[in-house]
């Protein structure tokens, strides 16, 4: 995703010069994960920092929030697993803040001949499943290959998302298996898929990591759902998805406290409206509760889309992002019984639970979505994170084995929900369930705790509703298309650059961008640093 080359624009024209209130070295615009840590790198190098943000908390996306009603449970209400957040960054900003392993990687029910059965992978049990699942070796023996090959290919990738951008043929030669390259980089990842498995279940279970938040097909010659298998598969260099304890919300706390000790200052409900700047000095207009100012600063820090950059410069905005996602958020009184009696239900959802993710049945719902219907079997995945991490839920509910459930439905795009957000959000969800409760020996509604007006404790959120909550362009957790984590043409050195010398872009929009990683923060702020 390049950046424009410098040039001249409406903005960069204009000197500021109307009197400011605060001058800073680093203003930065939105108090997200990525914008705290930008603050906290710059405020302990002894610069000036002012963080706003428009809403009453910090946190952005990733956050804890008790949504409902008199229950004592602090859901992360939005992003909710950890794998891309380097412990570089944990340790350069000594935050207090602790993720665990999951027992389980993930469980994924099926029916063979009419009998439920599935495959679990974690622990010593994976081997038997996919003897049990498919009659032999042969997959296992494939699944062991291929996750060595992503491995190596962690190991050696994601070190380098802290560093400046390589560019593509040092990358390649970092990575230096020729076979793993043209697999990731080179062929859609349907190739690959096709080629190493053959049990259709398998090879949807793969197949997932390259669709989390990104509507494409296996074999999209864009390679869109490359990139996005990449990141999920290089995280701390296994590739391992780990649940934060105390939930997301711990994470930005930490960094909120960081900062301000550090000596930045975090505004709430200070909305940036405007940023005008030579390239030398900018001011940043804020809107607050109680009127309109502007703050002067040497660099300005944006930690909000491409679209939104580009409307507080007063410049054309890059073409909306689509989102393509159904988030639900659920309590439980109990965990559901399954179908498939050979697993407990603490395991299967211990890890990550598949719901109608078989290769086939990822094809159909993609097919259906982009004919701009509604997916007839939902694909989605659960994970329960109270059983790694009870300490989210206040001590009578752990008590009573109260749970709760995330729920990430993919091929579900923004343009679906166009037309009446409201009732399409409604049917998704009651077939979501229904692709569930297949498995289960009971309705996982039965097992819903109420709240104090005695309404189920369930919510389910659309790509136009965390357009509307979190501003995010169309809804995309991403905030556009994820790009390959070496330099392209006219990306700056650490790939958060912009046309502006003094703008730097610190959010998920930002080259090597995307999930809840730190990473834009942190390099943004070492380019920032570079040219103070």
């Amino acid at each position: 995703m390049p950046a424009p080359e410098p040039s001249a624009s409406p903005s960069s024209a204009r000197r500021p010069h109307a009197p400011a209130r605060d001058r800073y070295d680093a203003v930065i615009v939105g108090g997200g994960h990525n914008g705290l840590v930008a603050a906290a790198y710059l405020a302990r190098a002894g610069q000036s920092v002012l963080v706003l943000e428009r809403l009453d908390t910090t946190g952005g996306a990733a956050i804890s929030t008790r949504p409902f009603a008199g229950v004592d449970a602090r859901l992360s209400r939005y992003s909710y697993l950890v794998s891309l957040l380097p412990q570089k960054i944990v340790r350069d900003l000594g935050l207090d803040f602790a993720v665990r392993k999951r027992t389980v990687s993930s469980y994924t029910p099926a029916l063979r001949d009419g009998r439920p059965t599935g495959l679990l992978v974690g622990g010593d049990r994976t081997r038997e499943s996919f003897a049990a699942l498919t009659g032999g070796e042969r997959e296992y023996a494939a699944w062991q290959r291929f996750y060595a090959m992503t491995q190596r290919v962690a190991e050696r990738v994601f070190p380098t998302l802290t560093e400046p951008l390589p560019d593509r043929d040092v990358l390649r030669a970092r990575i230096d298996d020729a076979d793993a390259w043209r697999a990731l980089f080179e062929e859609p990842i349907g190739v690959a898929v096709e080629r190493n498995f053959t049990d259709d279940l398998v090879r949807g279970v793969v197949l997932t990591d390259a669709l989390i938040g990104t509507f494409a097909d296996a074999h999209d010659a864009s390679l869109l759902q490359n990139r996005c298998f990449l990141y999920h598969v290089i995280g701390g260099g296994t590739g391992d998805w780990d649940v934060p304890v105390g939930g997301m919300g711990a994470l930005t706390d930490a960094l909120a406290r960081t900062a301000r000790e550090a000596g930045a200052e975090i505004r709430v409900r200070h909305e940036a409206t405007r940023i005008e700047t030579d390239g030398r000095a900018a001011e940043v207009t804020v809107r607050t509760p109680d009127g309109e100012h502007t703050v002067a600063a040497h660099r300005v820090l944006v930690n909000a889309s491409p679209q939104a950059l580009a409307a507080l410069l007063g410049e054309t905005s890059p073409q909306p992002a689509e989102g393509a996602q159904l988030k639900v958020n659920m309590l439980l009184t109990r965990l559901p019984r399954l179908r498939d009696r050979s697993v407990d239900p603490r395991q299967a959802f211990a890890g990550t639970f598949h719901i109608a993710e078989g290769y086939a049945q990822l094809a159909d719902a993609y097919r259906e979505a982009a004919a701009g219907r509604l997916p007839t079997a939902p694909p989605s995945e659960i994970y329960c994170h109270s059983l790694t991490d009870p300490s989210i839920l206040g001590p009578d509910l752990a008590a009573r084995g109260y749970q709760t459930l995330t729920l990430f439905g993919l091929h579900t795009p923004a343009r679906l929900f166009a037309a009446d957000n409201e009732t399409a959000r409604a049917t998704l969800l009651k077939a979501t369930l229904a692709e569930l409760d297949a498995h289960l020996e009971e309705p996982i509604t039965d097992c819903l705790a109420l709240d104090e007006n005695g309404e189920p404790c369930i919510e389910a959120k659309t790509p136009l509703d965390l357009e509307r909550d979190l501003r995010l362009p169309g809804g995309h957790i991403f905030h556009r298309d994820l790009s390959f984590p070496y330099a392209d043409e006219g990306v700056g050195r650490w790939g958060v650059e912009t046309a502006h010398a003094n703008v730097l872009l610190c959010g998920a929009g930002a080259v090597r961008g995307g999930g809840v990683s730190g990473v834009p923060g942190h390099n943004a702020a070492m380019a920032a640093l570079e040219a103070s």
